[in-house]
């Protein structure tokens, strides 16, 4: 066991828009913070893996796009080609960069951050568990804010082995582009991932279970989107129905029931696109007693969890998972454990875009 307890006011286990922002915030108010991230970078799912680097692809594909309809704006630039390494590479660049924004935000707000797994014990104390689960150090705290993020769900059956079936995740960093891709989901993931593969000219379908592509969003809009896609050249089936995924010599086999019925597509890659579930797993939140509902830890507008003295933001909280829905959280968590007076979280009217 570590041979000593560090003591802080505050212990963030996870550095994604939630954690990091809810630890500069109480560095502000001149709480004595720890911040435990298992990766090796800060940022959490949305910098590093999620909302920032898939912006980068789509203006690349946007520029891509535009450069090839350079001669309709009078401008001659002749045979236009695409470097596949350099466009991943570029969208890397941009993500590591802000990565280390946030390591510098850390310093300047005195963060002190432990690499490794956080678990939190029934005494209410923070492990940090290495790679090679040895455990190097031990956190205590009055108050633990749980920002964890989420990880990719799957549907019943299939599962994202990263080689053939991909998350978003495996999708971002490709070494070769696949001739043909199948996406399942049409939400915001699956439509930018679409785009962004369609434009550099792989063969794109998407299927989607409810009746229109972006469920969440306004269906005249979602149907304008829908069409300009097809118009693009890309495949949409919605009220599509998966019966099986299964990985064969050279991709996949997916037989799905879509508008023409029953039918079977080989494709190179599938993309998981369905959603995603909170990260929980390994925390200790059972032994804990902290109160969840199918997965979500249940909080109230204050932050807090079931356990007096643990508080929870960001994707672990259920939807609207969004990196600015975190953030906010996560500098109401911050403000109210120094004892700030400020409203309480109100989840029900989150602004959102695509």
């Amino acid at each position: 066991m570590a041979a000593d307890i560090k003591k802080f006011d505050v212990v963030i286990v996870g550095s994604g828009p939630g954690g990091y922002t809810a630890a500069i915030r109480a560095g502000q108010l001149g709480l004595k913070v720890a911040l435990v991230e298992r990766e090796q970078q800060l940022g959490g799912v949305c910098l590093n893996w999620g909302c920032i680097p898939t912006k980068a692809l789509l203006k690349q594909a946007e520029v891509f796009q535009l450069v090839n309809r350079a001669e309709e704006f009078g401008i001659e630039v002749g045979k236009v080609s695409a470097n596949w390494e350099k466009i991943i590479a570029r969208s890397r660049r941009v993500a590591n960069g802000l990565a280390n924004g946030v390591a510098y935000l850390m310093k300047k707000n005195k963060v002190q951050v432990f690499a490794g797994k956080g678990r939190i014990t029934p005494s209410k104390k923070v492990e940090v568990w290495s790679e090679k689960e040895e455990l190097v150090e031990v956190l205590e705290a009055a108050d633990i804010i749980i920002a964890t993020g989420s990880k990719p769900k799957s549907i019943p059956g299939v599962e994202i082995d990263g080689s053939t079936v991909l998350s978003s995740k495996e999708s971002m960093v490709l070494e070769a582009k696949p001739k043909s891709l199948l996406i399942v989901g049409a939400g915001a993931i699956g439509i930018e991932f679409a785009y962004f593969y369609n434009t550099f000219g792989t063969e794109v379908t998407v299927l989607e279970a409810l009746p229109q592509v972006l469920p969440r969003e306004d269906a005249e809009v979602a149907e304008l989107l829908a069409r300009s896609l097809e118009n693009q050249g890309i495949r949409i089936e919605v009220g599509a129905k998966v019966e099986s995924i299964q990985v064969i010599k050279g991709g996949a086999e997916v037989v799905f029931v879509g508008s023409g019925g029953d039918e079977k597509k080989r494709v190179e890659k599938v993309l998981m696109a369905v959603g995603v579930a909170g990260y929980t797993e390994g925390l200790g939140l059972e032994a804990l007693g902290v109160k969840m509902e199918r997965g979500d830890v249940l909080v109230n507008g204050r932050m807090q969890t079931s356990v007096r003295g643990i508080y929870a933001i960001g994707d672990v909280v259920g939807a609207p998972q969004l990196a600015h829905m975190a953030a906010a959280e996560g500098i109401a968590a911050a403000e109210l454990i120094a004892g700030k007076e400020r409203p309480e979280i109100d989840r029900s009217f989150i602004p959102s875009c695509v």
